[in-house]
């Protein structure tokens, strides 16, 4: 019988991180009525962060690490979604800048009828704490060149907490191929395209100083990539399986 859910953490030098995350969210899992599997994806960390988790690992049988050989934050996220076997799977950042509590607002029954959540620091009833006002503006110029460019109607494709079903997971996540911060907005296309129905649910977020986006070169990567998306897409590098080989 598969879990009902499966949180999976992308880890690329979190060894400060891991110690304080992977209790809080083990607890959290344990609190809950529904069956569960914790996934850490340690993409390429030159730190310790493998064997913290595997150390963490040893004492629960319903947690695996699993590890990539470079960093990516998409590559680990789609090693790591595909390897879940939650009937709902959950990207869960290392940081916890969402407290990992609100994680059942994504879930039935509190939310039922929908394909993908999304966490948003944007929509009515979002709060976000001690975020830097550069921070946020550079944030809202990409979003804006997301809605134009990639996918209307979303107002924040970023937040790296977001909750697939798994059938949904399996899908979107097959046709991936960009490795890096952008993943979220190429999956979030290909899920718009195929019709799932995709919600934002309004959270609180707590601004991290040691986040590993750099404004300036991870910027222009995530820019790039917005037209790699529409490239993929003309090439019909998003069409289901069944497609391609027709």
């Amino acid at each position: 019988m598969p879990p009902f859910l499966s949180i999976v953490i992308p880890a690329h030098n979190e060894e400060s991180r891991l110690p304080g995350t992977l209790p809080q969210v083990r607890a959290f899992l344990d609190s809950r009525p529904y069956s569960s599997e914790l996934i850490v994806v340690d993409s390429g960390s030159s730190d310790a962060t493998a064997v913290i988790a595997r150390q963490f690992a040893s004492d629960d049988p319903t947690m695996q690490v699993l590890t990539v050989d470079r960093p990516g934050k998409g590559l680990a996220v789609k090693r790591g979604m595909l390897a879940a076997s939650g009937q709902y799977r959950f990207i869960c950042d290392a940081d916890l800048s969402m407290p990992i509590e609100q994680v059942d607002r994504f879930l039935p029954p509190q939310l039922t009828g929908v394909d993908i959540a999304i966490a948003s620091r944007e929509v009515p009833g979002a709060v976000r704490y001690h975020e830097p006002a550069y921070r946020h503006l550079v944030g809202r110029a990409f979003n804006t060149l997301v809605r134009l460019l990639a996918i209307p109607g979303i107002d924040d494709t970023q937040c790296g907490f977001k909750c697939f079903a798994g059938p949904v997971a399996d899908d979107v996540f097959a046709v991936q191929t960009l490795q890096g911060w952008t993943f979220d907005v190429e999956l979030l296309f290909v899920a718009q395209r195929r019709g799932y129905r995709i919600v934002e649910i309004p959270i609180p977020w707590y601004f991290n100083p040691g986040s590993r986006v750099r404004i300036m070169p991870d910027s222009v990567a995530m820019f790039t990539d917005l037209f790699r998306i529409r490239y993929n897409h003309l090439r019909g590098r998003y069409r289901p399986a069944s497609a391609q080989t027709a």
